[in-house]
């Protein structure tokens, strides 16, 4: 890894440092390789270690080093190629779709962007079905499935069943109605306390939050609200319609 000198240069320093580790680390290091001490990186970049901390704690959650206590800081393994739409056109829980069911309960209290999209009002039950998403034998992603009550009326009992039980029942049900369309967003968020139990990350850790809608019988039936590690996930994407049709 050679010197460069940052002094002349307009951007912040950290982030020029930032580029210049990032090209290192594609070309001097190998993954799980543990980089040189913070001392010697500041004095061989010629600044300050509060710089050096910046560069090494955005190259965090970009996903390229990790930082382990009693390790040191590695090169971080590639991004997980994660699939987002990997069965389309069809229901959560259909064959070939890769998360595993955890839980379900009946509520009428959903947040208030999720109640937005589903049209409820105050006191409608929803089921909510919990979700996770492993890939290459790492958590990638959790999901909150919520379902109108009324739209899967077949749902046994939940107190008759066990949680992953819960979860199942409620996706057989799905399977049953006419699925129209669907659309996806993706926006950046943190990590809520029981998503970042479930992915392996702290509380506040920043994660891609896939919401997406599912149409059937004119009007949005369910939505999926699935929170993606955005320190080890590259997203990809289908094709969406749902928008079409609820505009039609």
């Amino acid at each position: 890894m050679g010197t460069t000198q940052l002094e002349t240069v307009p951007e912040p320093k950290y982030w020029h440092l930032k580029t210049v580790l990032s090209d290192a680390l594609d070309s001097e290091f190998a993954v799980g390789e543990i980089l040189p001490n913070e001392r010697d990186l500041a004095a061989r970049f010629g600044v300050a270690r509060a710089t050096l901390r910046q560069a090494l704690e955005q190259l965090e959650l970009e996903g390229r080093l990790q930082r382990r206590r009693g390790v040191g800081t590695t090169v971080a393994p590639p991004r997980v190629g994660v699939a987002v739409d990997p069965v389309s056109h069809t229901w959560p829980g259909a064959a070939g779709d890769d998360w595993q069911p955890v839980d379900a309960i009946e509520s009428a209290t959903v947040p208030a962007a999720v109640a937005g999209l589903l049209a409820t009002a105050p006191g409608d039950p929803v089921h909510i079905v919990r979700r996770s998403r492993v890939t290459h034998g790492r958590p990638v992603a959790a999901e909150l499935l919520y379902v109108l009550a009324e739209a899967v009326p077949g749902c046994p009992p939940a107190a008759s069943l066990g949680a992953p039980a819960r979860a199942r029942a409620v996706l057989q049900e799905l399977q049953t109605l006419e699925l129209e369309g669907q659309d996806r967003t993706v926006e950046l968020g943190s990590a809520r306390a029981e998503d970042a139990k479930q992915l392996d990350r702290l509380p506040g850790a920043p994660v891609l939050v896939v919401t997406t809608r599912y149409v059937s019988g004119g009007r949005t039936t369910a939505v999926a609200v699935s929170t993606y590690r955005a320190d080890t996930c590259r997203l990809t994407f289908g094709e969406s319609d749902a928008a079409a049709l609820l505009a039609s």
